[in-house]
């Protein structure tokens, strides 16, 4: 038995011994180091331009449903395809009706089965009690979720909790409001304005059954009212005597009659028992449920954490508001007279303090980071003051005319109608409020003597910062007070699914037939819903320029990420803000209109016979090509063919002349044999080749007799004999030597074929491929050729290249579009793989919904007029397709009509010279001219050519 000693080690692996005893090689798999990638030499423009090249993606998009097959947001759109002129009453009236109805078909259904109303879509209870906490916290679009600090211990029915409950008493007020847990301060304060103007609060909840449980408010959204439906269903700051442990413990150790009864009313009765929001009063109910109504239709209580006073304002009364800032007051005894003095009014004022966010604690009792609400402005004896309301209830300013400040006397406190207490009503002075607060929320309201007109559409935002080409345009057939709104879609009411950018608005007024702007908007710092102008316009056509800036967060995930992180844990939550994010962005759906489609389905036409034309000049270049090879490798092979017809003649005569030699060496001795002559010397007679005559023209038996063993060498070659080839070998005369053909046509060889085989075919043909063109042969691009008299029958075979008819290339097409797409190879093995671009991988790709709202007033007889037409312009994606004229002609066209349509008043597109602002410093290097034609052209006295 013999030994098998291990081997040694080896690169390729290790040996191993298998079941015959033999020593054998283990299998590893081979790598192959890899090659290092020579850098791409770049140019610095080329590096600039190959970076933005990859930085925006090519096809811009944003998810518009989260929820799948979603019918809900396609009706929706419908509705907001056209932009009508109404009245401002008129969403209002329509959202209040369908509430109102929505509440009497709940009441009917409660009391038809004997039960209170439970609300299925926000059921605190359930919520509270499986730990989902659907109702508490929003969809989280950050990779590390925070944890909430909302911790409610119970929930309980309105009934359950308060004594003798009543939803007013004494109506709304402002000193009813008293903050919860829930950072809504921004809501509260907005609450509290609006008690300062009676029936504002009231509108807001049109319906209710209190003893069926059941609520109806109205919000304003978007442009548009929405109805809310709840229960009485409030979360309150202890648990349930059952539930509880140590608190139970405390009160059963008293040894109380009765235990439990005591607990709830000294921890779960009355209002100071609720977790958020709650009334002055212990048995008022307006807030809390009006809290509860707008968290719902936010998604949750955290969505309404954070915000500012004027939003919550439009939110409940329909109105616009301005965001003012108090270093940008330029006039300011006109803001005292034409703006406070006209508070509960016209308008409605907040006032905030931290607007860059960066203070914290509080100033003479003033808190930072804080929402006040404006109550009343006075101007009494000299004195101009202020009424503000701290939405906690308390906490108030300690400086002058705070209470029991040395200001104060009796008949100041009879003037003013105030008393002193830390209820969160404090005077100041307008001269400190514009030292203390820093924002200012002007809300402009509308009565039913508004209309308004209103359209959304979808925008890409590039990563420069310049006016859009889309625009918004509308006419005005009345000259009058006009409020231009241009706002984004709220995405508090879908928090977790906003995205990754933060879009800021701006617009710029134009008249058309004017190169100068009517006015643009100011760039608020905090509030980005909306921006909007307040002026009065002229009759005419108006263009309205649109500059949004987009910010990217990538700290943010994007909407599918968070779409796919929570369709199994959080089915429910996810359906509910997908929804209502879905019927937000229903609104922004584009709507094709008739000359897009025109143009679209021209484009497509072009594009397909484009692709046509491409695709038939590409089988007939094969074609060809094909025909090109063909004719060429059958010229060579009948060159062959005569070549090896003349050898094989040749040869013919070669043993023609062999046999007259031994004819001619026969008879010589046959004659030497009859007539002897022994004394005389023989003769050889020698025969030259070039006195062998020609085989064709003498016949076998004509040639001199000569002695076939003698041969004399020619000093000349034969004409008429071809002289063998020497490195042939003999052959029959019925083999024929072809040539070889390499796939470029030359050839490379020969091989010896029988005279019944076809021609040999080049290897494209044999492979079944269109064979190429040979480049180093210039003759004959058509492949037609013609041979001489003998080959004619032969070459008649190749037929000539034939015109591809429209029916074979139609089938052709289907066939290749029905062809299945075959997988990309893998990667060499051991290659490393290329190093994606991080922009290429996940570029810039901003895209947002904005709308156009115009409110203007109107009379009694214009009530039924359409004084607004407003419309969306967008340029057209296949006007680049059209190639009816020549770039010269074209050109001197495009001229001619936007001369004729500045003198018409009707230029639909944007001039490029209305791209910059006038404080652009950018702007000097357009301008054309010398210094005076530059002044008239920033001053617009001179049209632009």
């Amino acid at each position: 038995m013999s030994a098998v000693f291990p081997a040694p080690h080896s690169e390729a692996g290790y040996l191993n011994q298998d079941g015959e005893g033999r020593t054998v090689m283990a299998e590893v798999p081979v790598t192959i180091s890899p090659t290092p990638k020579k850098p791409k030499q770049q140019t610095p423009q080329q590096a600039i331009d190959d970076f933005w090249a990859k930085f925006t993606t090519k096809a811009p998009g944003k998810a518009t449903t989260v929820i799948p097959h979603n019918e809900y947001a396609e009706k929706a759109a419908k509705r907001s395809a056209k932009a009508v002129g109404t009245n401002t009453q008129t969403s209002y009236e329509e959202a209040a009706a369908v509430c109102k109805a929505k509440v009497a078909k709940i009441v009917k259904e409660c009391r038809r089965v004997n039960q209170k109303y439970r609300d299925p879509h926000f059921d605190l209870e359930s919520d509270l009690k499986w730990g989902s906490r659907d109702t508490l916290e929003s969809l989280s679009n950050i990779e590390d979720k925070p944890d909430s600090d909302f911790s409610p211990k119970s929930v309980k029915r309105v009934v359950d909790i308060f004594d003798d409950p009543k939803f007013y008493i004494e109506g709304p007020t402002a000193n009813d409001v008293r903050q919860g847990r829930d950072g809504d301060c921004w809501l509260l304060a907005a609450l509290c304005t609006l008690s300062n103007k009676p029936s504002l609060i009231e509108r807001v909840c049109v319906a209710r059954d209190e003893q069926v449980g059941v609520y109806g408010f109205v919000f304003h959204r978007d442009g548009e009212w929405i109805s809310e439906i709840i229960d009485d269903k409030l979360f309150l700051t202890k648990p349930d005597f059952d539930e509880s442990f140590l608190e139970r413990m405390l009160w059963e150790d008293r040894e109380r009659i009765n235990s439990e009864e005591q607990y709830r009313k000294a921890y779960q009765s009355g209002s100071g028992a609720l977790y958020f929001a709650q009334c002055e009063h212990e048995n008022e109910t307006w807030l809390p449920l009006l809290e509860k109504a707008y968290a719902k239709a936010h998604g949750d209580y955290t969505a309404i954490e954070g915000g500012y006073t004027g939003e919550g304002i439009e939110d409940l009364t329909g109105g616009v508001t301005s965001e003012l800032y108090a270093s940008d007051i330029l006039d300011k005894e006109y803001f005292w007279k034409e703006e406070l003095m006209k508070v509960n009014d016209e308008f409605l004022f907040g006032c905030s303090t931290g607007m860059w966010g960066v203070g914290w604690g509080e100033r003479k009792g003033i808190v930072e980071l804080h929402a006040y609400s404006i109550m009343k402005a006075v101007d009494i004896d000299g004195h101009r003051l202020v009424l503000l309301k701290n939405p906690w209830g308390k906490g108030e300013w300690k400086g002058a005319w705070a209470d029991g400040s040395k200001e104060w006397t009796a008949e100041w406190l009879l003037k003013l109608n105030h008393r002193f207490g830390d209820d969160g009503n404090f005077w100041i002075s307008y001269d400190d409020l514009l030292r203390k607060y820093q924002a200012f929320d002007r809300t402009r309201l509308f009565g039913p003597e508004w209309k308004v007109t209103s359209l959304w559409t979808t925008l890409s935002i590039p990563w420069t910062l310049d006016y859009h080409d889309t625009y918004f345009d509308f006419s005005l057939a009345k000259a009058g007070p006009v409020v231009i709104v241009l706002s984004q879609l709220d995405d508090r009411y879908y928090r977790g699914l906003e995205g990754q950018y933060r879009f800021e608005l701006n617009f710029r007024l134009h008249k058309n037939g004017q190169e100068d702007y009517v006015v643009r908007s100011i760039n608020p710092y905090c509030q980005n819903r909306s921006v909007n102008v307040e002026l009065e316009l002229e009759e005419g056509e108006y263009t309205v320029l649109l500059k949004i800036n987009a910010t990217r967060y990538m700290s943010k995930l994007p909407i599918e990420e968070v779409v796919r992180n929570n369709a199994r844990d959080r089915r429910d939550k996810l359906v509910a803000v997908g929804m209502s994010y879905d019927l937000a962005h229903s609104k922004g759906k584009i709507i094709e209109t008739p000359e897009e489609k025109k143009a679209r389905k021209e484009a497509e036409k072009r594009k397909k016979e484009k692709e046509r034309q491409e695709f038939k000049k590409k089988i007939m270049q094969d074609r060809k090509n094909e025909h090109y090879l063909h004719v060429k490798v059958h010229k060579k092979n009948q060159e062959i063919k005569a070549k090896a017809k003349a050898k094989a003649q040749a040869k013919k005569a070669a043993k023609a002349e062999k046999l007259k030699f031994k004819m001619a060496a026969e008879e010589a001795k046959g004659s030497k044999e009859q007539q002897p002559e022994p004394d005389k010397e023989k003769h050889v007679q020698v025969v030259s080749p070039s006195q062998t005559p020609e085989p064709e023209s003498k016949e076998p038996g004509s040639e001199s007799i000569t002695d076939p063993k003698i041969e004399t060498p020619s000093t000349e070659p034969s004409k008429t004999t071809p002289e063998p080839d020497k490195t042939s070998t003999d052959v029959s005369p019925k083999s024929e030597e072809q040539l070889e053909v390499s796939s470029s046509g030359e050839i490379i060889g020969s091989v010896k074929v029988e005279d019944n085989v076809d021609l040999i075919k080049g290897p494209a043909e044999s492979k079944g491929e269109s064979p190429k063109l040979d480049e180093d042969d210039k003759s004959q691009e058509k492949g037609e050729s013609q041979d001489d008299e003998e080959s004619s029958s032969d070459e008649s075979d190749i037929l000539s290249v034939s015109e591809i008819s429209d029916r074979e290339l139609d089938i052709r097409l289907e066939r290749q579009a029905n062809e299945p797409t075959l997988p990309s190879p893998p990667p060499p093995v051991g290659l490393p793989d290329e190093e994606e671009d991080e922009f290429e991988s996940n570029p810039w790709n901003a895209v947002t919904t904005v709308g156009l709202r115009v409110y203007y007033k109107v009379v009694d007889e214009d009530k039924d007029k359409e004084i607004v037409k407003l419309r969306v312009v967008r340029p057209n994606p296949y006007a680049d397709d059209k190639k009816d004229k020549d770039d010269s002609e074209s050109d001197k066209d495009d001229d001619e009509d936007d001369e004729e349509d500045i003198a018409d008043g009707k230029q639909n597109e944007p001039k490029s010279s209305k791209g910059l602002d006038v404080d652009d410093s950018s702007k000097d290097a357009t301008l054309e001219g010398d210094n005076e034609q530059r002044r008239k052209s920033i001053l617009s006295l001179i049209p632009t050519p």
